[in-house]
């Protein structure tokens, strides 16, 4: 277990300043040397440099950077021939790449799950604050659009997966934390450069075209929700959010804030619907209600992810374009 002091210190370095669980999470993962590599790892850094500014072994760190890399705690980027190492920048990177660990440990976790039941929900609100737009952005299923509606290869999940280098999965790191959802874990699906970190990592296994084509089809079934960085290009992640457990809905000031909804809306067709309520069990948003044996949409609440439209026995429910995409710039 590392000393507190050094162990605060990378908890003000992530941007968590004021919190006891994080600083815990590193004392659990970090020894006081791991520690004071961390700290010394930003900028970017060879491990010749990192050497000077800690006064350890070259060869020590060396081995410890593998070590840190494993721990999804030290990233790698090479220019040239020369390898660079720099420490995890934030909460929600440290998230994902610490609870994929091969080995971690289930007091690790716990730790996970206290701080997203206790402290995320603010501190994912102080994020907002500071940013211009939505962090992640729902896409829709590949099912039941309109057919005026154009979809476009950033909202589509299937281009996507066409248009990737490569293609590996990993389990969802919010399953991982809780799972008290049941829905599948394997199915966080990586993109070129995220893939193959996971890869070297070993958290991930790669994916042929169409083992990811089969596992967006089973995440729609199972009623998750596709969903992707803010970005026009997409070159990281599909996430397949449940509704319980994954940290894009937990605790926000509304979906809308954190998560950008697709440029889809649902929409019902009167002549075709039942009343039969299987919508109301699939929409995480609570956008819809049956009045009077009609389903109706709420469209400031749907998110136009198209989980509703996967199930309706009567094809009564499509997406509809209403809105144009709204990206975070860069």
């Amino acid at each position: 277990m590392a000393d507190r002091i050094l162990c605060r210190q990378l908890t003000e370095a992530v941007g968590a300043a004021e919190s006891p669980l994080i600083q815990k999470i590193f004392e659990a993962l970090v020894n006081d040397d791991e520690a004071k590599v961390l700290l010394a790892a930003v900028p970017p850094a060879t491990t010749e440099e990192i050497a000077q500014k800690t006064r350890l072994p070259q060869g020590t760190i060396k081995t410890m950077m593998e070590s840190l890399f494993k721990k999804g705690l030290i990233f790698k980027t090479k220019k040239g021939e020369q390898m660079k190492y720099y420490r995890v920048k934030s909460v929600p990177q440290m998230h994902d790449a610490t609870v994929l660990t091969p080995g971690i440990s289930r007091g690790v976790l716990d730790l996970w799950k206290a701080y997203m039941q206790k402290e995320w929900p603010e501190y994912g609100r102080k994020i907002m604050d500071f940013l211009p737009g939505s962090v992640v952005r729902v896409i829709p299923v590949n099912e039941s659009v309109e057919p005026e509606s154009r979809i476009l290869a950033y909202d589509d999940v299937l281009k996507i997966i066409e248009n990737a280098r490569t293609l590996a999965v990993t389990k969802c790191s919010c399953r991982v934390i809780d799972g008290s959802c049941g829905k599948p874990l394997e199915v966080c699906m990586q993109v070129d450069r995220a893939a193959e970190y996971n890869l070297e990592r070993g958290t991930g296994r790669a994916l042929s075209k169409s083992e990811a084509i089969e596992i967006v089809k089973r995440c729609e079934e199972e009623g998750l929700v596709h969903v992707v960085d803010n970005r026009q290009v997409v070159g990281h992640v599909i996430c397949n959010c449940c509704k319980d457990c994954c940290l894009n809905w937990s605790g926000m000031t509304g979906p809308k804030k954190w998560a950008a909804p697709s440029r889809f809306e649902a929409v019902v067709d009167p002549d075709l619907c039942t009343g039969c309520e299987t919508c109301l069990e699939r929409c995480f948003f609570d956008a819809i209600a049956v009045n009077d044996s009609l389903a109706v949409v709420n469209g400031e609440k749907c998110m136009g992810c198209g989980v509703c439209t996967v199930s309706c026995p009567t094809e009564a429910l499509r997406l509809k374009e209403v809105r144009p995409a709204d990206f975070v710039p860069g």
